[in-house]
């Protein structure tokens, strides 16, 4: 920005109050407009680079878990396990009702959710990002509109009056003359 006086002046012409009292995004998106730099930002960049191996891991496990190779693989096992455990009868290593498989189940659903909330708090966190990313960015061409609106507005005002001063020496050039034709 170029000085203070100009960041008041546009703050109170584009939002109606002084630079001081704009919060932080509106402070960071009027200057940056001033200085005619670019808002936009990649959001998965800034977001991917924040990422530790866990946040990557846990990523892939809600990938994995939320998808149809997961639930057609899982039910597979399933069957087999079940499969398995009925044609060996008497000598199975889980008998039916499956007790031991009803303990894995329970800690792979225990183990699997709090990882996928994980996962969704993160998504959580990068839309919240893109969100802000998005309301700098509308701010900004909303800025950018009105300062086109007041540059077309001025061009307009500047060409109305230069026609309006051009009819009036019309106007006092046939009065010349009529004034003259008259004597």
């Amino acid at each position: 920005m170029r000085n203070s006086l100009d960041a008041d002046r546009l703050s109170h012409r584009w939002f109606g109050r002084p630079h001081a009292e704009l919060d932080e995004e509106e402070r960071q998106v009027l200057d940056r407009t001033a200085a005619r730099r670019p808002i936009t930002r990649d959001t998965n960049e800034a977001f991917a680079g924040k990422l530790s191996f866990g946040d990557r891991m846990a990523d892939r496990v809600a990938s994995f878990g939320g998808s149809w190779t997961f639930i057609s693989a899982f039910g597979v096992f399933l069957a087999v396990w079940a499969g398995l455990n009925l044609a060996l009868g008497r000598g199975a290593f889980d008998p039916y009702p499956f007790i031991f498989l009803n303990l894995m189940l329970s800690t792979l659903a225990a183990i699997q959710a709090p990882i996928i909330m994980m996962s969704q708090n993160r998504q959580s966190e990068k839309d919240r990002l893109d969100a802000a990313n998005d309301y700098q960015v509308n701010l900004k061409a909303e800025i950018e509109i009105m300062a086109l609106h007041e540059k077309l507005d001025e061009l307009r005002d500047r060409q109305l009056g230069a026609m309006i001063l051009k009819q009036q020496e019309q106007i006092d050039m046939l009065t010349r003359l009529l004034t003259e034709k008259g004597r």
